[in-house]
C-alpha cells in the first residue's frame, strides 16, 4: 500500500483552531492542507456525487460514510491532476477527517497517517465562547447559539474523539491548543518539521 498519500491529520474539538493552523501550515513548502468544509462548500451539484450528496442534504439526512470518503477520494485526485496537490513533494494535511470511526476504517487504503497532531483544550467552556465570539465575527449569528455549539461539541465527542483510539498512540502528538496562534503553530511545526525532512526532499533545495 505504499501508494497511499502521505498524511498528517489535524485533530480537535471544535474552536480548538485546526482550520487555523492548517492554512498557516498551507503556506509552508512541502504541506498541502485540505479542509473537508471547504471540499463540501465547494462540491459540483451537477455531477453525479454531487447530486447524490444534495439529495441526501434537501433531505435533512445524514450523507453515508462511503459517499463522503468517495467525494474525498474524487477530489484529492483532481487536485493531483491539477498539480495543485504533488504527493512526491507534499505531506497531505487533513483537517475534519476522518470524522469517525468507520471513515477512519474506510480511509485506511487512502491515506498513510504519518503523524495526528492532536490540538488539546482542557476548558471546554473557553472554547464554546470561542466559537460564538468566532462565529459573530464572522457574521453567522445562528452558529453562535449556545446550545448549537454544545451540540457540535457532543457529536464530536461521541463520535469524533474516539477516532484518536484507532491509530497508533506513537504517532499522537498532544499539542495544547491554548494560546496565539503563532505559539501553537511553533509546537505543531516542532512535530512536524522532522517528519517533512525524513520523508520529502526540501522542495526549494536544488
Amino acid at each position: 500500500m505504499s501508494d497511499r498519500y502521505k498524511t498528517i491529520l489535524l485533530f480537535g474539538a471544535p474552536g480548538a483552531g485546526k482550520g487555523t493552523q492548517g492554512k498557516i501550515l498551507a503556506q509552508v513548502p512541502g504541506f498541502f492542507h485540505m479542509s473537508t468544509g471547504e471540499m463540501f462548500r465547494n462540491i459540483d451539484i451537477t455531477s453525479d456525487i454531487g447530486r447524490i450528496f444534495h439529495s441526501y442534504m434537501a433531505r435533512g439526512e445524514l450523507v453515508p460514510d462511503d459517499i463522503v470518503i468517495k467525494l474525498w477520494s474524487q477530489t484529492i485526485h483532481a487536485y493531483t491532476i491539477l498539480r495543485l496537490y504533488k504527493p512526491e513533494q507534499d505531506l497531505l494535511v487533513l483537517d475534519g477527517l476522518p470524522r469517525n470511526v468507520p471513515q477512519a476504517r474506510l480511509m485506511h487504503k487512502h491515506i498513510d497517517v504519518l503523524k495526528i497532531v492532536h490540538l488539546r483544550c482542557e476548558n471546554k467552556e473557553d472554547m464554546i465562547r470561542r466559537l460564538a465570539k468566532r462565529a459573530l465575527r464572522e457574521g453567522r449569528p445562528d452558529d453562535a447559539k449556545e446550545e448549537v455549539i454544545r451540540r457540535r461539541w457532543d457529536i464530536y465527542e461521541r463520535e469524533t474523539f474516539p477516532v484518536l483510539a484507532t491509530y497508533d498512540k506513537n504517532n499522537i502528538v498532544e499539542v495544547n491548543a491554548v494560546g496565539s496562534p503563532a505559539m501553537v503553530l511553533a509546537k505543531v511545526l516542532d512535530a512536524l518539521a522532522p517528519i517533512q525532512d525524513s520523508h520529502f526532499k526540501n522542495p526549494l533545495g536544488s
